[in-house]
């Protein structure tokens, strides 16, 4: 018995992979973007190995259990116990496996946001020219890293538009975030901008503000922060992929 459920282990995680990464973009809730293909391939390779271990053992739960002989009935101990099963934890592999298949997990949210620091900036950044339109559409990253380093203001008298989640900050405020990944949700890093004005949306509602900058603390320094004043909120629906903070083409 022990083989067939080494196949059906290495069946079941190759289906769950294939099913978050083939055919939905629940892997999105795991990884970026750009590891849909490794992943793919990845569950590929467990169910061919699978199917491979299934053919080679026959049909899946048809064969007899193993039975130790006589001679091998005794361990070396002579304790006549047998060993070959392997430990009951082992089941606990098929959690995940399953988990997989049957459960979509909430994209992480503003309760994460809320206990990570806000994504540092570099200091030494060079800022191009924004283009000449209003609102301006930009990105949470691009907004904080000119709120914070860019001596020059290019944000100053301009009208700008950010969409981002809402994450409840202290005394009634809140922050518009992103979250950013590394590789995977375990690394992801969090970039948040601060609001003032406006009723606070309930946490993680998707929304895309428009409003000014508010400048805080000397740019260029580590005094500087994020913050802007809000014009107007709107709802807006939750991206297919929650994470990463995509560029607006000038």
């Amino acid at each position: 018995m022990k083989r067939n459920i080494q196949v059906l282990l290495l069946l079941l995680s190759g289906a769950g992979v294939l099913h978050i990464s083939l055919f939905s973009e629940v892997y999105l809730r795991y990884v970026k973007e750009g590891l849909r293909l490794p992943l793919i391939v990845s569950g590929v390779i467990l169910v061919a190995l699978g199917l491979v271990g299934a053919g080679r053992d026959g049909f899946l739960f048809s064969g007899p259990a193993d039975v130790p002989d006589a001679a091998g009935a005794e361990d070396d101990h002579g304790h006549g116990h047998d060993h070959s099963g392997g430990p009951r934890i082992a089941w606990l592999l098929f959690l995940p496996a399953l988990t997989l298949l049957l459960f979509t997990p909430p994209a992480l949210g503003s309760y994460t946001a809320a206990r990570e620091n806000t994504g540092t900036v570099e200091e030494d950044v060079r800022f191009s020219p924004l283009p000449d339109r209003s609102p301006l559409v930009i990105s949470l990253s691009e907004f904080s890293s000119r709120a914070r380093q860019d001596t020059r203001r290019s944000l100053e008298d301009r009208t700008v538009r950010m969409t981002g989640f809402v994450t409840p900050g202290k005394g009634g405020g809140w922050y518009l975030t992103r979250l950013i990944l590394s590789c995977c949700a375990a690394d992801s890093q969090s970039v948040k901008v601060e609001m003032h004005g406006g009723t606070p949306p309930r946490a993680d509602a998707w929304v895309s503000v428009t409003g000014s900058w508010r400048p805080l603390g000397k740019v260029g320094t580590a005094s500087a922060e994020a913050a802007l004043d809000v014009e107007e909120v709107r709802p807006v629906a939750r991206p297919a992929n929650p994470y990463g903070d995509p560029a607006p083409r000038y």
